[in-house]
Order: structure tokens, then C-alpha cells, then sequence
């Protein structure tokens, strides 16, 4: 099964398979081992730390976005945390409920929701961060403090890349016209 194989294995096979295509293939791994590190990180986080606090990783993002920017209209918390404002919804909804979130009607714009944490989310963020900060040091636990500095840079120079060029990139390998809209997984049936 593909989810068994090593990172070593996995890279050996897309080489056996892809060696004779003319590709930038020192790039193509950055981006799929950042693919995998995030994976293996989220799942390693969400296994060790944040399930038995009941929380999901989205959850746990949307938590640390309004814990660091403080009360947030929803569309910001959405970017920031890199969901959907549907997903946000649902997210928003369930930690609402367990009293983590509170919203309120936006006082110039009632068409705008901000989000903000209640004294309960306030203490739960305060707990559980420590716990996985300690995480966080252990997935990094091969890389020496140099080397987190180096990786953290080069990967804040993805980020920028991506802000700052992203879209005029895509402007253009769309000749100018606008994506195609976001589909789920699911289809119409016949």
C-alpha cells in the first residue's frame, strides 16, 4: 500500500518513474517533502496532543489564529487559517458550542461576523500550546537550532513566493481569466 511506503522508497519509485522527463527535480522534492512534513506533522500533532483535548487540526488552527489576532472578522480567520469560509462555518459552529468561540455582529457592517475566543478557549489555548510547542520541538528533534532556522527561512521564502507572485503566475497561465471554481469531492448524480 502506497501509505506503507518509507519517504526513501516513495522517492525512489517517482525517480524509476519520472527519471527520463526533463524536470526540476531538486524543486519537485521540496515541494513534496514539504507535502509530507506537513502530513506526517498534523497527523503526529492531532494523534499526540490534540485529540485528547477533542480538537481537529482545523480546529486547532482557527483556535490559534483568533488566540494570536485577537477578535477577527470571519473572512480573515478563513484566510488565515488557509479554509474556506464554509468550513470556517461548521468549524466556528462546533467550537461555539463547546464554548471556545464567541461571535458578535460586526459593529459597522452587519453583514460581518468577528470571532473571538471566550474566557474558556482563552485557557484552553493557554494549556494545550505548551504541550504542543514540546511536539513541535520533537517532529524538528533531527534538525539541530541552526538548521530549524535555516529550514524556517527557506520555507517563509516559499510563502512569499507564492503571496507576492502567486497571482500574476496564475494570470498567466490562465491567459488572464479566473480560475475554475472550487468543486468538493462530490458529484451530481445522473
Amino acid at each position: 500500500m502506497p501509505g506503507h511506503r518509507s519517504i526513501t522508497e516513495a522517492e525512489k519509485l517517482a525517480e524509476a518513474k519520472l527519471g527520463g522527463i526533463p524536470l526540476r527535480h531538486d524543486q519537485m522534492a521540496v515541494v513534496a517533502n514539504i507535502y509530507r512534513a506537513a502530513s506526517a506533522v498534523r497527523q503526529h500533532l492531532e494523534n499526540s496532543v490534540l485529540r485528547g483535548v477533542d480538537l481537529t487540526w482545523t480546529a486547532f488552527v482557527v483556535l490559534w489564529v483568533i488566540w494570536v489576532w485577537g477578535e477577527s472578522e470571519t473572512r480573515h480567520v478563513a484566510e488565515e487559517a488557509g479554509i474556506s469560509k464554509g468550513t470556517l462555518t461548521g468549524v466556528a459552529r462546533t467550537l461555539e458550542r463547546r464554548g471556545l468561540v464567541q461571535r458578535a455582529d460586526h459593529p459597522a457592517d452587519g453583514r460581518l461576523v468577528l470571532l473571538s475566543l471566550t474566557d474558556q478557549g482563552e485557557e484552553l489555548m493557554r494549556r494545550v500550546f505548551p504541550a504542543f510547542n514540546e511536539e513541535e520541538a520533537f517532529v524538528t528533534g533531527q534538525l539541530s537550532d541552526e538548521q530549524c532556522g535555516i529550514v524556517a527561512a527557506g520555507l517563509r521564502q516559499v510563502v512569499l513566493q507564492v503571496e507576492e507572485n502567486g497571482e500574476t503566475r496564475r494570470q498567466a497561465l490562465l491567459g488572464g481569466a479566473a480560475p475554475a471554481p472550487r468543486r468538493s469531492g462530490r458529484r451530481r448524480k445522473a
